[in-house]
């Protein structure tokens, strides 16, 4: 039985018409003639770092504040390891609204000040995301603002999933996709849109090692919680997922693979040294699979999501 709240192909498109004229349409470049790795296959790249804010956040965090009626909220909130706090911050510029982000304490100081260059109130509460998010939500109770999750909640799925639709009609030809996977947001989207369209597809998620919590849960069979998150990759580590996600992902992602910070770090110096594309860690995940022999598929496409520094050091 379909779960009503799950995004379809249907909410997709409508989010894409919802969001479009906000966002910019990302290129798909081939890795050739450089090579990613010894035998490793054609590789194309979806350069979604190169996205408003340096990720896809915008279209989750837009496709969710679009659904609101004109003038029923007086501002956003959310919690973010950066990222997603930077896409709710220009969805709420873009619809004149206030924004409050709470950053766990592990964010990266030039997301703070980047949240703040977009006009948010930027609140620093707990180790991981997980703490911040319960801050919060709080915060939305007392201060009557509208919360957008970070990746459990169909709308921002849906945004995130209009990333798929302009892959498949920019290359219909690929065969294999691959996504790193923190919350789930991304990876929720990109599946329920590429499946539909190709139901061939193969889909591979790239969690960090030290933040395993889709492979983890995968394993178990349900949704587990984290003792310890041990990677620098801050924007692909909560704790745990939400049972919306996991059951997307459970159903429709063919695999997920883990990689290690120093192999994520491989694959952004090596964005760097090829194309002159600077990416976080997480940013470089999906690559970094493909350098490990990690994942492999015919006509493979890596999506590069969320420009930074932090593999450049």
């Amino acid at each position: 039985m379909t779960n009503p709240e799950r995004p379809t192909l249907a909410t997709i498109e409508a989010a894409r018409d919802r969001i479009r004229r906000a966002l910019r349409r990302t290129p798909v470049i081939a890795a050739e003639p450089a090579r990613v790795a010894p035998g490793a296959p054609d590789l194309l790249l979806k350069l979604e770092c190169l996205q408003v804010t340096g990720s896809f956040k915008p279209r989750g965090a837009l496709s969710k504040a679009t659904t609101m009626a004109a003038g029923s909220v007086k501002g956003l909130i959310t919690a973010s390891g950066g990222n997603h706090g930077l896409g709710t911050a220009y969805a709420a510029r873009r619809l004149g609204l206030s924004c409050v982000v709470y950053l766990p304490e592990s964010a990266p100081a030039d997301k703070a000040e980047k949240l703040r260059a977009w006009g948010a109130d930027v609140r620093t509460h707990g180790a991981v995301w997980d703490e911040s998010n319960a801050a919060a939500l709080a915060a939305a109770e007392t201060e009557d603002l509208a919360y957008i999750h970070a990746f459990a909640d169909p709308d921002v799925i849906a945004g995130q999933g209009t990333l798929a639709l302009e892959i498949l009609e920019d290359t219909p030809e690929i065969e294999t996709l691959i996504v790193a996977v923190g919350g789930g947001g991304l990876i929720a989207g990109v599946v329920t849109a590429a499946k539909a369209l190709n139901p061939g597809i193969r889909i591979i998620g790239v969690e960090p090692v030290g933040a395993p919590t889709h492979h983890a849960s995968r394993a178990e069979g349900d949704l587990v919680t984290l003792g310890a998150i041990t990677t620098r990759a801050g924007s692909l580590s909560p704790q745990r997922s939400e049972a919306l996600n996991f059951s997307i992902i459970s159903e429709l992602v063919d695999e997920i693979v883990l990689v290690d910070d120093d192999q994520m770090t491989e694959a952004a110096q090596w964005l760097w040294s090829e194309f002159g594309v600077g990416t976080e860690l997480a940013g470089a995940a999906s690559l970094a699979a493909v350098m490990q022999g990690l994942a492999t598929g015919d006509k493979p496409l890596a999506i590069v999501c969320g420009a930074g520094k932090d593999g450049l050091a």
